[in-house]
């Protein structure tokens, strides 16, 4: 039984967890059993933030990318794969745990959304104030 070498990350986004497998290979990302052009759909944006981590690791195309993704909308399920990619980069190669890190792709952001507050409409915002 041969042993293929494997390289795992795991990326957290708002409320989106990233599983992310790395895999020597041609550069496919399959996420969720889907190809990322399908599971993104129109939003270039989005994929070309995907292999921002790549493009800065210099490793564009030599790794196979499987994603497991749950939880939070599309953007934040697309933060939180550019982070698990950017953990498992920093397991396959150490010396990219500099240029990552300096990239801030190794930071988590820890940006969510902030919860309602009694007597109000939304987190910050108020009931319209009448003075008379």
């Amino acid at each position: 039984m041969t042993s293929v070498i494997q390289y795992y990350g795991t990326g957290r986004r708002k409320t989106a967890t990233a599983r992310v497998r790395l895999i020597p290979g041609t550069g496919q990302v399959t996420i969720n059993g889907r190809t990322m052009e399908d599971y993104v759909g129109g939003r270039d944006g989005l994929a070309k933030e995907v292999f921002v981590a790549f493009q800065a690791a210099d490793a564009m195309g030599r790794f196979d990318t499987l994603v497991s993704v749950r939880g939070g909308g599309i953007a934040g399920q697309v933060g939180a794969i550019r982070h698990g990619i950017a953990r498992a980069l920093s397991e396959a190669a150490p010396q990219n745990r500099s240029i990552l890190r300096g990239e801030g792709f190794l930071t988590r952001d820890p940006r969510v959304k902030e919860r309602k507050k009694y007597g109000r409409k939304r987190a910050r915002k108020r009931f319209q104030f009448s003075k008379r």
